[in-house]
């Protein structure tokens, strides 16, 4: 980071480790999922097309991230368990969770073509997640029995609800409404026997798949990678995905069978006769920004040094890649209205909510897990628009996490902060290409521009034929979005006052005041 007046800012960062020897549970599960599945058509009340896209997202997301040795998913949900001593990421919670979304997003995005050839993609699907933190191996156990027996009895309620709706060949079948209220209060073994009695149908006859769950974990497992001169094998070890399906994955026998399981987490010593509620209030827990302060979400492109060599990126900067952030960025403005303004460079976006905003109830895992999942799922759709003739070669991913800040003024040192750095690298890395085009190694152009002053950058870049000052403003200044209240047109009927608006995107100086006072209502108490 470059060093400036502002950075002070960082010094409200949380730090959010999670001490070992907890066990980490990420939990992925689909944002407005029921919307999404009625706009696509899923089959009712499962769709096996959309359980095999999770799970093949569920092993995509293991095969990326070693350390994750076990996951449980149903429907639109999949949970994750990191191997005990895991240091992954120094187990920062904002960083894992993030990450794991972003790229689960991009696998679903990019995967769905393959389980729905003839069902378009309509709009972009996104996710919530959060972390859960098992302090023992016994409350890892609580956790895993009280989700599958939300997978029984969830499958049981929708199994009944849709039957209700189809109906009988000598009976019409009920409305939604009508078959929420016929089921409401009933319990497990009512439900059982209206599936037997009225439908004829065993609920146990209905496949594991929907039963059950799925789960995946990394086995060792012996491969034959060559045979010797006599026809003897050569054996060698190595990991491999194993899918099972169990109706008690909590139980003893099923997980002390599997020394994988045991190696990496440790083993069962009592089954799980009832999940005690303390256990349950503290899975449903989650923390709280604190109200009446601004919130910033910054959202970071992960390895994209590599993700941008792969894909060919111009440098040192791709005013395509540039402008795809930017797309993205605006698209997050009109799908979460409590963002106020973004600022972005290069691969990195910071969003400032409104200080009265309640998004997720304010719980930070909830507004950094969609708006992370959103923006990667946005990238991926958006990738033709702004390159259409080089193809995605790899799902790319984003981390972010949630700061407070609790002035406007500490919020505008916050983008002063951002807007320096765009500036401080953006000249280092002009120089720096400059010179590798020129004919040096990057080992030597590094070594040219160690410990030179802005004025040595600027002489180097004119001795070049660069004038730095005629760059484009978008590599100088970066970009900030934002709605913009200007030229109103008139309120047509059924309008409300947000329809009146745009979202702009510019390239200015947002350190000085002069920008600020031009737009009085992006911190001012009259946004909304």
């Amino acid at each position: 980071m470059a060093n400036s007046k502002y950075e002070y800012v960082k010094f409200f960062e949380v730090q959010d480790k999670i001490m070992l020897p907890t066990f980490i549970v990420v939990v992925i599960d689909g944002r407005n999922f029921r919307r999404f599945s009625k706009a696509h058509k899923f089959e009712k009340p499962h769709d096996r097309r959309a359980l095999k896209l999770m799970k093949s997202c569920a092993a995509g997301v293991m095969e990326e991230y070693p350390d994750i040795i076990f996951s449980y998913g149903f429907s639109d949900e999949y949970s994750f368990i990191f191997k005990k001593e895991s240091k992954f990421y120094q187990r920062r919670e904002s960083k894992i969770l993030s990450l794991l979304v972003s790229f689960f997003t991009s696998l679903f995005t990019i995967k769905w073509n393959d389980f729905f050839p003839d069902n378009k993609l309509l709009y972009a699907p996104s996710f919530h997640a959060h972390v859960i933190r098992c302090p023992t191996l016994e409350v890892l156990q609580s956790y895993l029995a009280w989700r599958q027996n939300d997978c029984h009895l969830n499958n049981l309620y929708d199994t009944c609800f849709w039957k209700l709706i189809e109906g009988r060949k000598t009976e019409a079948g009920m409305s939604e409404t009508e078959a929420h209220e016929f089921l409401k209060g009933t319990q497990k073994q009512e439900q059982n026997e209206l599936l037997f009695q009225k439908f004829d149908l065993n609920y146990k006859t209905l496949h594991p798949m929907f039963r059950q769950g799925t789960c995946l974990f990394k086995a060792q497992v012996e491969d034959i990678i060559k045979y010797k001169e006599n026809g003897d094998p050569v054996k060698r070890l190595r990991r491999k995905m194993i899918k099972v399906r169990s109706d008690n994955i909590a139980g003893k026998k099923f997980w002390n069978q599997h020394s994988s399981l045991l190696s990496e987490l440790g083993r069962f010593e009592e089954d799980i006769r009832r999940v005690r509620p303390e256990y349950i209030e503290s899975f449903q827990f989650q923390d709280k920004l604190l109200l009446s302060t601004w919130i910033v979400v910054r959202i970071d492109g992960c390895h994209f040094h590599r993700f941008s060599d792969v894909h060919a990126f111009e440098k040192p900067n791709d005013v395509r890649a540039l402008n795809l952030m930017n797309s993205c960025a605006a698209a997050l403005l009109d799908e979460f209205r409590d963002i106020i303004f973004a600022y972005g460079v290069s691969d990195e976006f910071s969003f400032i909510l409104d200080k009265k905003s309640k998004l997720n109830e304010r719980h930070p895992s909830g507004i950094v897990s969609a708006m992370v999942s959103f923006f990667s799922s946005m990238y991926i759709s958006k990738w033709k628009e702004f390159f259409p003739l080089i193809e995605l070669k790899y799902p790319p991913s984003f981390d972010g996490r949630a700061v407070c800040y609790p002035s406007s003024e500490i919020l505008r040192d916050y983008l002063s902060w951002r807007q320096v750095d765009c500036h401080i690298n953006n000249q280092y890395n002009t120089c720096f290409w400059t010179l590798v085009k020129s004919g040096k190694s990057k080992s030597e152009a590094q070594k040219t521009l160690k410990g030179t002053q802005t004025q040595e950058k600027i002489d180097l870049l004119i001795k070049n034929g660069i004038d730095y000052a005629a760059l484009p403003d978008i590599y100088r200044r970066g970009s900030s979005v934002f709605w913009n209240k200007e030229n109103k047109v008139d309120l047509n009927v059924n309008e409300n006052e947000d329809s009146r608006m745009n979202i702009v995107i510019e390239h200015c100086n947002i350190i000085d005041d002069g920008f600020w006072d031009a737009h009085p209502w992006i911190l001012g108490d009259s946004w909304h």
